[in-house]
């Protein structure tokens, strides 16, 4: 499982809920297939959670280089103004 990419992985997925909903598999097959698609859907989640922590941490290193022009919570600035709104 750990050699799957994540497309592969979502493939295989949706082969899978395919072939439940189709009705036409017995409900012992069914159930292999089921807990395929769990390991599966976990695999996939596992990836995106990884890919997510990677983005997060490349944004905290952009963030920190441009700390200068960040506002923070508390400042005199408004909502309005931080979107580029008119001043109050």
């Amino acid at each position: 499982m750990d050699q799957l990419t994540y497309e592969q992985a979502r493939d295989e997925l949706v082969a899978l809920v395919s072939r439940i909903e189709s009705g036409q598999v017995p409900l012992e097959e069914s159930m292999l297939l089921w807990e395929r698609g769990e390991e599966l859907a976990a695999h996939c989640q596992a990836k995106l959670d990884s890919a997510q922590e990677t983005l997060d941490r490349a944004t905290a290193r952009g963030d920190s280089a441009g700390e200068d022009a960040t506002v923070t919570e508390g400042s005199d600035v408004d909502a309005e103004d931080q979107q580029g709104g008119p001043a109050d």
